[in-house]
């Protein structure tokens, strides 16, 4: 079973280890406990219960009644079991107790797993970030939902 809840302290280490192995540029431990700290962010983790291991974490930053959605990452050995939509479910449904009604995102033209997520929760394309990502070079879609959808 997999447990989804909002991140402490307790998991930045291991997220952080999961983001370096995901991720090209990953943040630091130091940034993911900026983050937390933050009132105005709402980050999440999912756990499977029996072995603690960590199965992904999301982050969505509000600011001006705007949601960036921020570090959406399942560990390979969990992908393909809704994970990452179960959690961006609930933190855009936490985000929208504080008014936040609207969400963006940037994602590689080439992650096509993730872009059917975001789509199934109601962000369609609507620009793009030439450049964008390093490490490979590659552009971002931008990627809104305007307004919310209830969840």
């Amino acid at each position: 079973m997999i447990e989804i809840r909002r991140m402490t302290a307790d998991d930045v280490k291991d997220v952080s280890e999961l983001e370096k192995i995901i991720f090209s540029t990953p943040w630091s431990e130091e940034s993911f406990s900026r983050a937390i700290d933050n009132q105005d962010n709402v980050y999440l983790i999912a756990r499977e219960d029996e072995t603690g291991e960590i199965a992904g974490y999301c982050g969505i930053w509000m600011v001006a009644g705007e949601g960036q959605i921020n570090n959406v990452a399942v560990s390979e050995k969990f992908r393909n079991a809704k994970i990452a939509t179960k959690m961006l479910k609930m933190a855009m449904r936490m985000c929208q107790i504080h008014s936040c009604e609207d969400f963006t995102l940037e994602v590689r033209r080439s992650n096509a797993p993730a872009i059917r997520v975001y789509e199934k929760l109601g962000l369609k394309e609507c620009g793009v970030r030439k450049d964008y990502y390093k490490n490979p070079k590659e552009d971002a879609i931008i990627m809104w939902r305007h307004p919310a959808k209830s969840i």
